[in-house]
């Protein structure tokens, strides 16, 4: 198992994602809060840290935190969207300081689409820039890319454009959009429904698993997803029964995620692979339970393929004791619902 905390040190931030769920709120975390976060981790036994933010290359806390993280033994990495790493000075200071990964926030190959999204100007130039610096450097790098309206109808192109350019990227995250609060509420026209990047994400899938590189994607249910269902992050934090600590600069504060689930529809009911899947985030709210369907596939080879090996009996057990469970505060009333399905699909 491989648990990872995540520790917001700022929530500044450069760009002005069109869709960002962590924007900023003037709070920042002290020295000794920092210091503190990570030991937490250490104490719980994590494997590593993922500095976010935010951006976290802001941060005056950046190379302490990177410092005090390596010497609590913690695996170092930090999503940021590269605009301060194309300084390849700076960029070797937090190599230098214990930084050994980077998850780069990549939304499209086209320089338009991407600059459109973040809402700043050159920030595809500058994010390319810092991909250059990463061989010469000896750490790894993986790409994260927020799905919305304006890059769903092209995931697969995104990704072979970035293979081929830079051929040591192996890993790959798709993160369906937060709907529910902060800026998307202020710009719903980047919520995708899922059959709008279905297609595309499959497509993009496909080209990654014959290359022999791996993905991962959150917030999709599986049957948007079902040639892949053991990509979903959530199915595999449920199957590796793996939690995960997300310390946040706003009012959630500290988050011990031990439980994944999302909203269930009237499909989930008849789905064989309920007990797996976490389901449809913001269903009823933003999202409609009607996009959902069925799967009538055993859901073992999917648990082996995420495992590695045959499951032992009493994990299958407590995986199908899974069945029908609902999430206590993200399952939307029967009111909800109702009220939902008379809104036209």
């Amino acid at each position: 198992m491989a648990n990872l905390g995540y520790l917001q040190l700022t929530r500044d931030c450069y760009q002005g994602c069109r869709f960002c769920s962590n924007p900023p709120t003037g709070v920042d975390l002290t020295v000794d809060e920092m210091k503190a976060e990570i030991d937490t981790l250490a104490g719980l036994g994590y494997d590593g840290i993922i500095l976010t933010g935010g951006e976290p290359t802001l941060s005056p806390l950046l190379f302490g935190a990177l410092q005090h993280a390596t010497e609590a033994g913690l695996f170092n990495r930090m999503i940021t969207n590269g605009q301060l790493l194309a300084d390849r000075d700076f960029f070797a200071k937090c190599v230098d300081a214990g930084l050994s990964h980077i998850h780069v926030s990549l939304h499209s190959y086209r320089p338009a689409v991407h600059d459109f999204i973040t809402r700043y100007e050159r920030a595809w130039e500058t994010l390319v820039a810092a991909l250059e610096h990463v061989p010469e450097l000896g750490i790894t790098c993986d790409i994260n890319t927020v799905i919305c309206t304006y890059n769903a109808d092209h995931l697969h192109e995104t990704v072979q454009w970035l293979c081929e350019r830079f051929p040591f990227i192996r890993h790959f995250v798709w993160n369906n959009m937060d709907p529910d609060g902060n800026r998307a509420e202020e710009n719903p026209d980047c919520i995708p429904r899922h059959h709008e990047f279905q297609v595309s994400l499959e497509r993009a899938m496909d080209y990654l698993h014959a290359s022999g590189r791996t993905f991962r994607a959150e917030r999709v249910p599986l049957c948007f997803m079902p040639r892949y269902p053991w990509a979903s992050t959530e199915t595999r934090k449920i199957v590796k029964e793996e939690e995960r600590c997300i310390r946040f600069l706003d009012r959630k504060g500290y988050v011990r995620q031990t439980q994944f689930l999302h909203g269930k529809g009237s499909s989930c009911d008849a789905c064989r692979w309920d007990p797996i899947c976490a389901g449809m985030y913001s269903m009823a709210k933003t999202y409609d339970e009607r996009e959902l369907s069925p799967i009538f596939e055993d859901p073992l080879p999917t648990i082996q393929t995420v495992l590695g090996h045959e499951p032992e009996p009493a994990l299958m057990a407590r995986i199908e004791a899974r069945r029908g469970k609902r999430s206590t505060t993200e399952q939307p009333s029967e009111d909800q619902r109702r009220r939902a399905r008379l809104q036209v699909l």
